[in-house]
Order: structure tokens, then C-alpha cells, then sequence
């Protein structure tokens, strides 16, 4: 309930007359004004703590959030870390609600593994073939929800979204776009697509009322390459082939944009899903598409330096 999304769902869910009492765990306060929520600020690792939470609440619908892309609030070690550490704890809670009737995770379109060509939009019936940390992570969440959904027999909703840029939304693939010079595969600049941060909180929000029992895409229309993302934004492109990306990570990282595998996977060979199913699973489709998401991206206000009163004046 803490990051950009979780706070986000949460303000939404307040805003329906089906949720009674909320209650949210993070590592750090929401970053909205939340009404009625009750929030407990929690570490990963306070496994104990989280499960009394949990099961002193009751919930009848539980939504895990908890997942940490690398190098985007943190670097992969921890990020892999924290996310293990919530997913045990939160998903394990679960099991021991007598109230609950449904879970709903978040997954990502990372589960299916690198692109396989341009026109390659997985299907939910798609097999899971995660080919990067984040890929790994994000299977590792389906299947431990998977297993308690049919152990307690709780519908289980898995919404794999695609990559999630929003203005406050820290995300490595937006920090990356936003470089003045910005690198892209000159051999495969393949497309890819994703998803705004608003779009994803209502397909959360949705899900839940609709106590989804099965995996949905939540894939913006529309796709975009790099080089297409680059001119739209008025960046600086700089053509790579294989061997030089590795040159360019680590610069990159020194300029405080770290690529973690998954994107440059998504660089390499793009990125997308069929969201058709989102529709008829859920109610409702993206508002934006892929395209217009980049637009946003490239509008939001950079540091501006502001003079002091004596230089104003």
C-alpha cells in the first residue's frame, strides 16, 4: 500500500461501495491521502507480524502487490530478496484466513520468457518460460499463490501486466527512456508494449470485485519500438549491436539508470502479450494505448532549477 500502484489501488477500492474495512502492509507510507485504510508499516522479513496482521483482518479478498522489480526501488539482490520474503509471508497468511474467497497477484508479461519475433503476443494458455530475474520472480509469486488457491480453495486471479510506467512509478525501463542519449538494438529494434499505472490499479480493483480465477494479460494497445520511443521523446539515439551493450549498461548504471536483464531482453527482443482477453475477464479495457503511455512518459517535469528570491528578482 506504500508504493505508487499499491496506494493507487487502495484510493480506488475506497472509492467502491462493495469494500468495507482496508488494511495494507509496506515498507513505506502511502503515497496518497487514504480516508478510511488502515495502514502498518512492515518489513519483508517481519514474517510473524505480517501473518498476525493478516489474519487478525480476515480478509475476504486479499491482493499482493509486494513485488520489487530489480533496479527499480532496488537493486537485485534485494529486490529478489524482499519479494521472496513478502510472497511467503503475505501468500502464507492467506492460507490460514478462514474468511477469504479470493487472492489476487501480481505477475507480469515477463513470465513468458524473450520475445520469439515480432508478431510473438503470448496468450494466457501461453507456457510460463521466464528467461530473466524478474521473469523468475514473478512465476515464483503464480506458483505459490497457485498452490495455496487449490489448497484452501480460494479463486486465485494472476494479472501479468506489462511494464508499468506511470509519473510517480519507479521503473527502469521509464528512467532508461528518459536519458538524454538513450541506447537501442540497431540489428532488433523490436516492439514492445505497456501499461499506465491508472490502467493497471482499475484492472486490480476489477479483479478483485470480479474475484478473478485465472491469469489475464493487462497489455495497453498498440506497441512501440525503442527507436520509435526515442524520436517521440526528442532523444539523442544511440545504435547498439551485441558486444556493446555491455559497455553501455555500465554507463548507464553510472549515470543512475540502471538496465536490468529483463529490459534489455525487451530492447533485444521486444516485449508483448495478447490483452484481448482483459475485456471479457475483467470489464474493462485500457484507456491509453502503448503509444500515448510513452507520450506521458516524455511529458512528465524533469528537475528544474529554480533561482533564489535575489536572482528572481
Amino acid at each position: 500500500m506504500g508504493g505508487e500502484l499499491g496506494s493507487l489501488v487502495a484510493a480506488q477500492l475506497e472509492a467502491e461501495p462493495w469494500v468495507g474495512a482496508l488494511v495494507g502492509i509496506d515498507v513505506d507510507p502511502p503515497r496518497r491521502r487514504l480516508r478510511k485504510a488502515e495502514f502498518h508499516l512492515l518489513q519483508p522479513s517481519q514474517r510473524e507480524r505480517i501473518v498476525e496482521v493478516v489474519t487478525k483482518f480476515n480478509p475476504h479478498v486479499l491482493i499482493n502487490l509486494s513485488v520489487w522489480e530489480p533496479d527499480a526501488r532496488t537493486g537485485l539482490a534485494h529486490a529478489r530478496q524482499f519479494t521472496a520474503d513478502a510472497t511467503t509471508a503475505v501468500v502464507g497468511a492467506a492460507a490460514e484466513c478462514p474468511a477469504l474467497e479470493s487472492m489476487v497477484v501480481r505477475s507480469g508479461i515477463e513470465v513468458y520468457g524473450r520475445g520469439r519475433g515480432t508478431a510473438t503476443r503470448p496468450t494466457e494458455n501461453a507456457p510460463l518460460h521466464p528467461t530473466s530475474e524478474y521473469g523468475h520472480m514473478l512465476a515464483n509469486i503464480e506458483r505459490s499463490a497457485r498452490e495455496v488457491g487449490r489448497r484452501v480453495g480460494i479463486a486465485v486471479g494472476k494479472l501479468r501486466l506489462a511494464p508499468v510506467l506511470g509519473k510517480h512509478v519507479p521503473s527502469p525501463l521509464g528512467r532508461l527512456l528518459r536519458q538524454p542519449v538513450v541506447p537501442f538494438s540497431a540489428l532488433a529494434d523490436a516492439p514492445f508494449a505497456v501499461i499506465e499505472d491508472g490502467d493497471a490499479a482499475r484492472a486490480f480493483v476489477a479483479a478483485a470485485a470480479r474475484r478473478l480465477d485465472e491469469p489475464v494479460n493487462v497489455v495497453a494497445p498498440g506497441a512501440i519500438t525503442a527507436a520509435q520511443a526515442i524520436i517521440r521523446g526528442k532523444r539523442i539515439p544511440l545504435p547498439l549491436v551485441g558486444p556493446e551493450w555491455a559497455i553501455a549498461r555500465q554507463l548507464s548504471q553510472l549515470m543512475g539508470a540502471p538496465i536490468p536483464d529483463h529490459v534489455v531482453e525487451l530492447m533485444h527482443r521486444g516485449r508483448l502479450a495478447d490483452g484481448s482477453k482483459s475485456f471479457e475477464a475483467l470489464g474493462l479495457s485500457p484507456r491509453l494505448t502503448t503509444p500515448e503511455v510513452i507520450d506521458h512518459l516524455y511529458a512528465w517535469e524533469s528537475v528544474v532549477r529554480i533561482g533564489s528570491i535575489r536572482e528572481v528578482a
